[in-house]
């Protein structure tokens, strides 16, 4: 059996979905053909031919005047569709249940999504004051709340710069300025998990910790209560737990 068209198939296959990834990792600015050649390593025939192709069957669009590249509608109909049921979904429920079963917290899941934090999961704790200050589905700017905190530290400074320049009056409107915001990312880095005290709801703080669930996605849990429950020191007691925690989990995950 002649076997070369089938590699040719999946080697057009690999070539498609390593270009999908280069545009996922640009959503936000674009890139143009020539920063796909240089990430990708296509020719520039093949480049623009997959290119063509993905903007035929709208997985890919293309900016008229800057001439950029992003995921089309298609693509992110079927990233929506996954996270409805996705095997690490179904892993990350149970995990989920045990924080609120260790913290008796409300625990968040968050994945980011370009500029933007949406909210997977919600599991309410034991403790009789819930906090529910976002919904499964809603999403955030990156920053807002503890989750979309953690997961902002994981960028590199100046991509934080340019999110912040793209937003810079969504997050002045909740008072949220430059440099505190730095000042967050760099005290999320240092102690290894995310605070938020009254910064969005007045009276509810968070902790938060961010983990690599794949080479292109970072997800974070978090725990919400009432400021009085979540003062100083059990924020550092309950960010330490979280950060044990996820980290034990993300290895399990991804050593399967």
């Amino acid at each position: 059996m002649n076997n070369s068209g089938s590699t040719g198939g999946t080697q057009s296959m690999r070539r498609a979905l390593g270009l999908l990834r280069v545009l996922a990792q640009h959503q936000e600015e674009g890139i143009d053909l020539q920063g796909v050649m240089a990430e990708t390593g296509l020719e520039r025939s093949t480049a623009h031919r997959l290119l063509a192709c993905l903007l035929e069957e709208q997985f890919a669009e293309r900016d008229a005047k800057t001439r950029r590249y992003r995921l089309g509608v298609d693509s992110m109909q079927l990233g929506f569709a996954a996270l409805r049921r996705t095997p690490l979904l179904d892993a990350l429920r149970p995990f989920a249940q045990k924080l609120a079963r260790l913290s008796g917290d409300t625990v968040f899941l968050v994945i980011r999504q370009g500029d933007y934090a949406l909210c997977l999961l919600r599991e309410a704790g034991s403790f009789p004051v819930k906090v529910f200050t976002i919904d499964q589905g809603e999403r955030r700017l990156l920053g807002v709340g503890a989750g979309g905190l953690a997961l902002m530290a994981t960028l590199p400074d100046e991509e934080i710069a340019a999110l912040y320049a793209r937003h810079s009056a969504s997050y002045a409107q909740i008072g949220a300025s430059s440099a505190a915001l730095m000042k967050s990312v760099r005290q999320a880095r240092a102690s290894g998990y995310s605070e938020i005290v009254d910064t969005i709801t007045p009276g509810v703080s968070g902790v938060g910790v961010a983990f690599r669930v794949s080479e292109l996605t970072w997800v974070a849990f978090s725990f919400g209560a009432i400021s009085s429950r979540l003062d100083a020191p059990r924020r550092a007691q309950m960010g330490a737990l979280l950060h044990a925690e996820c980290q034990a989990w993300a290895h399990d995950y991804l050593e399967k």
